[in-house]
């Protein structure tokens, strides 16, 4: 239950580009509160500024949320209210804000949201994919061995996947993706609600490649096709349906069969590119060998 007497944690959720896109209640939120933490308290500010609101701001990023959690929860059981905005979208979604909302409902304090932008959302009606059966991937690990794990998991997902990336990051993330998902559908969607928002629909291998002869900018949300069930697994080979392309040589390779029979068998179960299952197995390490 709520405390009596505390503050009232409001998560504002700010423009994700166009400053036009806030609601009626952020705005009188960000007016009545008692102060405003945020991600990038410059960033913020610009959107203060823009509608005339003056607060004393918390800054509140990745850096220093141990420190000012405390320092806003205390604020919160002496009776201020706070309102949260993180650097755009909604709160809460890969920004620090997550450990405030849960440090706030562990101390029985109030949390509220103030619906409206979201970048994931919007990227995804605007890809024109599948919307009925999604998921949220947020950023791929950096960390290569994790990384390679979760693009295995990936690569079974029938739904429609959702990913952010960053300008300097997303030619490799391509890369890897096409490595390890294989060809199928993407959206790039990029600076969305901005001037130039752009929307680029194309197959994962020729994303793979757009951006060696094209400068990426702006902030990056890939929707992706899920996997569709492969010709090849069902006629008769069920055995594989799900399975990586990496497990699905190595299956092979464990029957006593070469790397390249592996690969070649592979292909042909997945109705795939001999070349595209080649590119898979060059990091593998040949267990026969």
């Amino acid at each position: 239950m709520d405390k009596v007497g505390s503050g009232i944690l409001y998560l504002c959720t700010t423009p994700i580009g166009n400053l036009e896109d806030i609601t009626l209640r952020v705005l009188r939120v960000l007016n009545e509160v008692d102060y405003i933490a945020a991600e990038d308290t410059r960033h913020t500010l610009k959107l203060l500024n823009h509608y005339n609101i003056s607060k004393p701001l918390i800054s509140y990023h990745e850096h220093s949320r141990r420190e000012k959690s405390m320092e806003i929860i205390a604020l919160l059981k002496a009776g201020k209210n706070v309102a949260y905005c993180s650097d755009a979208g909604m709160p809460g979604i890969s920004d620090p804000g997550a450990e405030l909302i849960r440090l706030a409902r562990d101390e029985g304090i109030q949390a509220t949201l103030l619906p409206g932008p979201s970048a994931s959302l919007t990227a995804l009606v605007l890809s024109g994919l599948p919307t009925d059966r999604f998921v949220f991937e947020g950023f791929l690990p950096r960390d290569k061995k994790e990384r390679a794990k979760r693009l295995e998991q990936l690569a079974r997902e029938d739904r429609t996947i959702i990913l952010y990336e960053a300008p300097h990051r997303i030619r490799q993330t391509l890369k890897d993706l096409y490595r390890q998902l294989g060809d199928r559908r993407i959206s790039i969607v990029r600076e969305i609600t901005k001037l130039y928002e752009e929307v680029i629909s194309m197959g994962l291998e020729e994303a793979a490649v757009y951006y060696d002869d094209n400068t990426p900018r702006g902030e990056f949300v890939l929707v992706l096709e899920g996997c569709r069930p492969e010709a090849g697994l069902e006629e008769g080979n069920s055995d594989y349906a799900g399975m990586s392309i990496e497990d699905h040589i190595r299956r092979y390779m464990e029957t006593g069969l070469s790397k390249m029979e592996a690969v070649k068998r592979t292909a042909r179960d997945r109705g795939l590119p001999k070349s595209e299952v080649y590119a898979v197995s060059i990091d593998m390490t040949d267990k026969n060998q």
